[in-house]
């Protein structure tokens, strides 16, 4: 009860803002200064300003931006779509095959990411199966790291929609597939947006496959991030990181737009 007195909510809200500045603002709000900062030798930065980002927006940083971006799109694109097929099929299957299956998508995000990126190196360095030393490792890599997440969103969603709607579909004749088509997947839409939000977001950050199996030609932005921290550069590394940090939200901003307009429908 004495959380719902003034003062205890104010002291809870208050708790809940100073544990969200420490542990989610100040470090990206460290990372922004440290970006435009020209010099830092004190408790502040000193010598603000732009010097940095306009470097981050020049020549190879540009070029891994867009690998990113194409990566994160593509991954996502087929992370969503094994993810929906799979959740779609286990959904129809006995309780043991569906916890099989939830254990077989899950299992990528219980190992270290290094570790599923040495595993395609290794899968996929042979004919007739040779990925080796092209994009397409790169962008398997992080679709084989976000499709458990899309299989989990797409799973809770189908746990959270309504049989009826699908009952009244096959009671007027309509087939499985149609009402896949026309009752299923539009209900899921908003979850798909969701989940197509949060694979792009995973796979603009992934660094440790990436590294076990990038070739020079296909560098990932957090890739260059991690040369230049390791070269000592860390106020470019910043900035490039800023970089990054927008170009995702407005990846997530656009993809939201689409999945309230799809929610509206």
């Amino acid at each position: 009860m004495l959380l719902w007195t003034p003062r205890s909510r104010a002291v809870l809200i208050g708790i809940f803002a100073l544990v969200v500045g420490v542990v989610f603002v100040l470090p990206l709000v460290t990372v922004v200064l440290a970006g435009l900062a020209g010099a830092w030798n004190g408790p502040l930065p000193s010598d603000l300003g732009f010097t940095r980002f306009d470097r981050a927006l020049s020549g190879e940083n540009v070029a891994s931006l867009s690998v990113s971006l194409q990566t994160a799109f593509v991954a996502g694109g087929i992370a969503l779509v094994l993810g929906t097929w799979a959740a779609l099929a286990a959904r129809e299957a006995p309780m043991w095959l569906q916890r099989i299956t939830d254990a077989v998508f899950h299992l990528p995000i219980a190992v270290p990411s290094v570790a599923i990126g040495l595993g395609l190196l290794i899968a996929f360095n042979e004919r007739p199966l040779l990925l080796g030393g092209t994009r397409w490792i790169v962008i398997l890599a992080h679709a084989v790291l976000v499709l458990a997440f899309a299989f989990s969103a797409v799973s809770a969603a189908l746990d959270r929609l309504d049989p009826a709607y699908r009952q009244a579909a096959e009671s007027l004749g309509a087939g499985p597939a149609r009402v896949l088509a026309r009752v299923t997947l539009p209900l899921l839409l908003p979850s798909l947006g969701a989940a197509a939000g949060l694979a792009v977001a995973l796979s603009m950050g992934e660094l440790g496959a990436t590294v076990m199996v990038y070739p020079a030609t296909w560098k990932t932005l957090p890739v260059t991030i991690f040369a230049l921290t390791d070269r000592g550069q860390a106020f470019q590394a910043a900035a490039c990181t800023t970089l990054l940090l927008l170009v995702t939200l407005l990846a997530l901003v656009l993809l939201g737009r689409i999945r309230g307009r799809a929610a509206l429908r």
